[in-house]
């Protein structure tokens, strides 16, 4: 019992070592083929139709063709009202994160991504998920205070690239309390794959108005450079960072990845200052992040006392291994269990994983 408890947290961190990993290198890559500076392509609507016709692609050959994995059942009345609105906001937020990338640098972006739990807390309590109370509240505005000391201690600010973030930032926001409201009310359970299948070509679609209006009457191809295994590499990329994020999501739980996600920021800011030397960082930078992070723990530590509350069991990790390993061993009879991933670079549909799925999620981590 011991050592499978051993190998199952050793296998947890190297899923979270992979997240982080690719999570950052996409960032990164996407910043590099997006910048005047370095590769030179500055279409990034065009740059997220090819991760979104790719991916799309990857997802119809292992539903149709090779029979990887089953398709769910979806009714005409769902992919309308539930796909669709989702699809929109995910390639709003694509949109815009990636058009930031011009303007404003990696370091900074990641500091402004402080203010995904504020957007997220905003958007969950216009659409009625959740309601407003003065604690979080309070730790919202903390975070939106060391947001703007970070903001004003930035040398190469920018108006258009920090609108563009921002927007980003509150279209994912308002995609994840979309995918609570609609998709989880209606019992849907999407893995990557078939997530991928249904958001992916109708995300294309999306992107395929504000691209003909904006980019197609610009795009010189005489002056624009195309590496096809610069972008099939970039697109693999993406295309994994989604594998892992099931993965992790599969070992752990949303404050983990939460954890996680904060560590990857710093790793970020880090290398986006090794990288590419324009990204300067001033101490007011690093004050105002400090102040924003400081916001965004409390804001989790709120949820976890929330979440311990309504369920008052042992979230330690070893203490759910061996639950799910006594339930694994007894019957299939469990509830589904929801968790919550915020990673607006990540093209997921937030999922319900139910103990059978979790079950065979461990059985296929092999690969």
């Amino acid at each position: 019992m011991a050592k499978m408890i051993n190998k199952t947290l050793v296998l947890t961190y190297i899923y979270l070592l992979i997240y982080i990993l690719l999570s950052s290198g996409v960032i990164l890559y996407n910043k590099w083929v997006l910048s005047p500076k370095y590769f030179n392509f500055p279409l990034p609507i065009t740059l997220t139709m090819i991760h979104m016709g790719f991916s799309g692609f990857v997802a119809f050959l292992l539903i149709r063709v090779f029979k990887v994995v089953s398709p769910v059942k979806m009714t005409f009345e769902i992919y309308v009202t539930c796909v669709v609105p989702i699809s929109a906001f995910f390639a709003s937020s694509l949109w815009f994160g990636n058009t930031a990338y011009l303007h404003i640098s990696v370091a900074f972006i990641q500091m402004l991504k402080a203010l995904m739990p504020v957007a997220t807390f905003l958007m969950a309590v216009v659409c009625g998920t959740d309601k407003a109370r003065c604690d979080v509240f309070m730790n919202m505005v903390l975070v939106s205070v060391g947001v703007v000391v970070s903001s004003y201690g930035e040398i190469n600010f920018n108006v258009i690239g920090t609108v563009y973030q921002v927007m980003g930032i509150f279209a994912e926001a308002l995609r994840l309390v979309l995918t609570q409201v609609l998709l989880q009310k209606k019992g849907l359970t999407l893995n990557p794959v078939t997530s991928l299948y249904y958001i992916a070509p109708c995300s294309f679609v999306f992107l395929s108005l504000p691209w003909y209006v904006l980019e197609k009457p610009n795009i010189d191809v005489s002056q624009i450079q195309f590496n096809f295994w610069i972008f099939f590499s970039n697109a693999l990329c993406a295309l994994a960072l989604n594998f892992s994020i099931f993965l992790v999501i599969g070992r752990t739980g949303a404050v983990t990845i939460r954890v996680a996600g904060v560590l990857k920021d710093w790793i970020l800011i880090a290398l986006s200052t090794v990288i590419f030397p324009e990204s300067t960082i001033t101490g007011l930078n690093i004050t105002g992040y400090a102040i924003a992070l400081c916001g965004v723990v409390m804001y989790n530590y709120i949820k976890i006392k929330d979440v311990k509350a309504i369920q008052p069991t042992s979230d330690s990790l070893p203490d759910r291994i061996t639950k799910d390993w006594k339930e694994k061993n007894s019957s299939d009879g469990g509830s589904p269990r929801g968790l919550e991933l915020n990673d607006e670079e990540a093209p997921l549909i937030t999922s319900r994983l139910s103990h059978i799925g979790r079950t065979q999620l461990g059985n296929h981590t092999a690969v």
